[in-house]
């Protein structure tokens, strides 16, 4: 049986590290609960956008932007393939940046098999959001851009939109053919799956998967077999609605993923929190039954020497 002392000192360890676990479950609520409403807030802003660009597309099909359309490779030619990955800053969290990194590295390895049996190359870089991501990914060898550095904790506007400059430049440039966003979606409170999304070329049916059913299908107040004109041309209007498709994009992104992570972390630290609770317990019933083992045992001493004492 463990000494009483012993127990002691493992009993004021839990406790300490109980305490910090519930800090820690408590300011990942809050900082989930703070997230969750910018999400909501930009989810129609980014749907409305989405489903001008499907509008735009379903009465000027003949629209000619190198946003919208997939390119073509010959045998022997290149895709290049630009993946931003938005994982945490901080671990703690359970299985969520794991997970993204698992589902990176899979997809990478997918597209080199799948182009290398066509008789492709395939170039990638990945810019990663999040030190626990870009660290892990780097000690396993893949390509990742040093240079490329933002916070994913408490994400803005601005932020996203200087990411989304950087992904239309380096597309018109040539230097992507295409670009993969990979983050974590909240399905429910409990549920959230780390899933990839086609930026660029714009896929429209990732596009309307993304988008609230009864939003998908609808038209944007326009009767059926109305004409539509658009001013000064379709061109025009694509251009700009990608140019606020990105933006809202990236940070509808960075928004979900942070409240995800902050979700997973809360969650995280809420079992463990559990799990200090039920450790407690048990060493209180160890220590109660290693005290009584000690006062039974001077009881039985006292006993002994009493008797010894009369028999002298």
């Amino acid at each position: 049986m463990d000494r009483l002392e012993d127990i002691k000192k493992r009993l004021r360890s839990v406790n300490e590290i109980r305490q910090l676990t519930r800090a820690m479950e408590l300011v990942s609520a809050a900082k989930m609960r703070k997230s969750k409403i910018q999400h909501d807030l930009v989810g129609p802003f980014f749907s409305l956008c989405a489903e001008s660009m499907l509008e735009v597309q379903r009465h000027s099909p003949d629209i000619n932007d190198p946003f919208f359309r997939l390119r073509k490779k010959e045998k022997g030619e290149t895709w290049k393939i630009g993946y931003f990955v938005l994982t945490g800053d901080q671990g703690l969290a359970g299985a969520y940046n794991n997970n993204v990194v698992r589902i990176t590295q899979e997809h990478i390895q997918s597209k080199i098999l799948d182009n290398a049996e066509k008789g492709l190359q395939t170039e990638y870089t990945l810019y990663v959001f999040g030190n626990v991501g870009r660290e892990k990914l780097i000690r396993d060898g893949y390509i990742v851009d040093p240079e490329f550095s933002f916070p994913i904790t408490n994400p803005t506007y601005y932020e996203a939109r200087s990411v989304a400059n950087i992904i239309r430049r380096k597309y018109l440039a040539g230097e992507f053919d295409l670009v993969y966003l990979i983050y974590t979606k909240m399905e429910s409170a409990v549920k959230m799956s780390p899933m990839i999304v086609r930026v660029v070329p714009v896929n429209t049916k990732a596009l309307t998967d993304i988008l609230p059913s009864d939003i998908s299908d609808a038209g944007i107040a326009v009767e059926s077999g109305a004409t539509l004109d658009y001013h000064p041309n379709p061109n025009a209007v694509f251009s700009f609605l990608i140019d606020t498709y990105l933006n809202a994009m990236l940070y509808g992104a960075l928004v979900e993923a942070y409240a995800c992570e902050q979700t997973a972390r809360m969650t995280a630290m809420n079992n463990a929190t559990d799990n200090a609770d039920e450790m407690i317990k048990n060493l209180t019933q160890k220590g109660n039954r290693a005290r009584q083992s000690k006062i039974t045992t001077e009881l039985i001493e006292i006993i002994n020497g009493a008797e010894q004492t009369a028999e002298k």
